[in-house]
């Protein structure tokens, strides 16, 4: 194991040229994990290790490379995915740091989107926790292979079997250690790795090499029974280790790590490690298993993608000479260069200045410079080609999501989803001059998160922003504050009420206006029905016989849909109601769009008044760990926030507390839980769904709107 086995006097271009690092030798992961388990811990060890930096950024000093927002630096955690490139025995590897607070998942989305293979990172004392689930299973949807590292082996509570036994449990995954901790707690000082049989010892020197050392008599015994157990769950697996164990052959190494291989890119298991990276002990074998395990561009399946011009399917291969492919993933506004892009290529090459479409926006587009990113520095590249994630200057028409590609072969990847907003706050501008700053620079950061959202309340003149959480908002004020340099008062969190139907019902929608010159004509029936919790809109045109010509169906759709989006009973947006056009009448002179679109609106608008409006609101998933001397007064507060405890698990002296709370109970939970353990207890929050407010507390919520329930 060598500090940096690759020259780092390359130029970036040479790096690129075909050829010069062939796809088998290039690797794109993500670094995974809950908040405060030492993701860009790791992340700012591996760029030091492979030589991308020479000197290493501490998190809590916030001199980190990853972490360069003023924010993240000021609060200490991740809140925006950084990319960037190293290299280590001879292949490149493209990381991408991804957020741990829930309220940023988005980034981890799209993130995971566009990766191949993910290290997820476990803190030893608190092992599996609540956002751990939470991107598991969103890598589980993009199917992304998987290496675990369980760091911080060297804190006291440091408990190896027990993380492994939580990944199995908790999140379904057949957890397979290849290294075993040489010590624990304050004596950790190595690994044992079993697929070589070897023990490394680690000095905290950075600059110190790992040195093999004896696995000692004592230690003999525990690394014989694990690498047996090893060797029996990859035969369990694999056909070719099964053979080799029943025959009684001795297997090597080298089949070990092939069958490794083999499993871990079908997604049958996830080798584990451990180490700590603050301690810089267990980071090079780290790096080993991204390039032992870890899937090439060339690994993964074909990317899967939609014809837009026969709307069949088709599939690109990670290859240079097949049309280009490539998803926007993300954007970014850059101070120094602009509005950035970023873009996987899947296949084909892309230079700059080359013409690309926009098949999602049916645009031409031209690449300005192409950038190879490194956090918040950038190289200019020529070109990119299949396998690369780079930066895109000029791209002034795409979007998050969109897909680019070759003019002559258009086609639309699979694009990504984001969660809604569950909370929102109100903001004022203090002068005209503010407005318009605050304008371009709300519309700035609405391109950069999906997951943030702004509507303009015409009653009260104020600005509404939302977003996913406390934290959310306050980074999103605080950006607008100091970077952006806006002047603005801000109003309280108030969260993201909804409203949907509880009965069928069918209604009339009636537009006549009689004038001395030409009126306006427009009459409709629409049934409004609800349907499943998370469902959403859906409009459904069942006119026949033409009781409504054609022409006016969209627009009545248009006009079913903004009542839709902003509410009908308290001004909350409706959701889970599917709205049925089954007949109407029509003026050969005076009906219009216009006149149809407002008809559509009336009707949705009586209707729900008599269909039993419901007010739902965002629910959330609660996980608190706790001194076990504090579960009654925690249990007791939970109780009092109208909050359901579903679980409590116990080990030592250590309680998990699982359970679901209404987001409104949630204000001030973080100061009331310091409180309460004298500042010993920790939690998370994750959204989980929306459900019926009760009946007082709905009644209070709607207000003044006269609605009866």
């Amino acid at each position: 194991m060598v500090r940096n086995p690759m020259p780092t006097t390359l130029k970036v271009d040479d790096r690129l040229m075909p050829g010069r690092f062939p796809l088998e030798r290039v690797r794109n992961i993500g670094i995974i994990a809950h908040i405060d388990a030492g993701k860009t811990t790791v992340t700012e060890r591996i760029l030091y290790y492979t030589g991308r930096t020479y000197k290493i950024g501490d998190v809590d000093e916030g001199t980190t490379v990853m972490d360069w927002m003023k924010e993240e630096r000021e609060r200490g955690i991740t809140i925006t995915s950084a990319a960037t490139t190293c290299y280590w025995q001879e292949h490149r590897i493209n990381i991408i740091d991804t957020p741990g607070h829930v309220d940023f998942t988005a980034e981890v989305e799209r993130s995971l989107r566009v990766l191949d293979g993910g290290v997820v990172v476990f803190d030893a004392v608190a092992g599996v926790e609540a956002q751990s689930e939470t991107v598991w299973r969103q890598a589980d949807r993009y199917r992304v292979p998987r290496i675990c590292f369980i760091n911080k082996m060297d804190r006291v509570g440091a408990n190896f079997n027990r993380t492994i036994a939580m990944i199995e449990k908790r999140l379904k995954a057949k957890a397979l250690p290849i290294q075993i901790p040489l010590g624990s707690e304050a004596s950790f000082e190595g690994i044992i790795d079993l697929v070589e049989n070897k023990a490394w010892h680690f000095d905290e020197d950075p600059k110190s090499e790992p040195t093999e050392v004896a696995i000692s008599k004592q230690e003999q015994a525990r690394c014989a029974e694990f690498r047996q157990a090893l060797i029996e769950k990859l035969a369990e697996e694999d056909e070719w280790i099964m053979t080799a164990y029943l025959n009684e052959d001795k297997i090597t190494s080298t089949e070990l790590r092939a069958a490794l291989r083999r499993l871990t890119l079908a997604n049958k298991i996830v080798p584990v490690l451990c180490g700590s990276a603050l301690r810089n002990k267990g980071v090079q074998p780290l790096l080993e298993a991204v390039i032992n395990y870890l899937p090439s561009p060339l690994d993964m399946p074909p990317v899967k993608a939609i014809d837009s011009r026969k709307g069949t399917e088709v599939t690109r291969p990670a290859s240079d000479d097949a049309p280009l492919s490539a998803l926007a993933f993300k954007v970014v506004t850059d101070p120094f260069v602009g509005r950035l892009v970023y873009l996987r290529v899947y296949s084909g090459r892309v230079k700059a200045r080359a013409q690309i479409f926009n098949a999602a926006r049916d645009e031409r587009e031209r690449i300005g410079r192409l950038l190879l990113m490194h956090a918040n520095r950038r190289e200019e590249v020529a070109e990119a080609s299949a396998g690369d994630i780079v930066g895109s200057l000029g791209l002034r028409h795409t979007f998050t999501g969109d897909t680019l590609c070759d003019p002559s072969h258009p086609l639309l990847l699979e694009s990504i989803r984001f969660p809604q907003p569950v909370l929102s706050i109100a903001i004022e501008p203090r002068t005209k001059v503010d407005n318009d700053k605050m304008t371009d620079a709300l519309h700035k950061l609405t391109e950069e998160d999906p997951t943030f959202k702004v509507d303009f309340n015409e009653e009260t003149g104020q600005t509404i922003v939302s977003g996913m959480g406390e934290l959310h908002l306050e980074v999103i004020v605080g950006r607008l504050l100091s970077e952006f340099r806006v002047e603005a008062k801000v109003g309280k969190p108030q969260v993201a009420y909804k409203e949907t139907i509880a009965v069928p019902v069918k209604a009339e929608g009636k537009f006549i206006r009689q004038s001395g010159g030409r009126g306006q004509y427009g009459h409709v029936f629409v049934e409004l029905e609800p349907m499943e919790r998370g469902s959403g809109f859906l409009f459904v045109d069942n006119i026949k016989s033409g009781a409504i010509p054609r022409q006016y169906i969209a627009p009545v759709k248009a006009g079913i849909q903004e009542a839709v989006e902003t509410g009908v009973a308290g001004g909350y947006p409706l959701v889970d109601i599917k709205a049925s056009l089954y007949d109407g009448s029509y003026h050969e002179v005076d009906s219009s769009d216009l006149a149809f679109k407002m008809a559509g609106s009336i009707a949705v608008r009586d209707g729900v008044i008599k269909a039993k409006p419901v007010l739902l609101e965002p629910i959330m998933k609660l996980e608190v760990l706790a001194p076990k001397e504090f579960l009654g007064d925690i249990i007791d507060d939970l109780n009092s926030r109208r909050s359901r405890i579903e679980a409590v698990e116990t080990e030592g002296e250590t309680c998990v507390i699982h359970g679901i709370i209404p987001l409104a109970e949630t204000f001030g939970y973080a100061t009331n839980l310091r409180s309460v353990t004298q500042g010993r207890a920790t939690h998370s929050l994750e959204v989980y769904r929306y459900q019926e407010v009760p009946g007082e507390l709905a009644d209070q919520i709607w207000g003044k709107t006269g609605v009866k329930r």
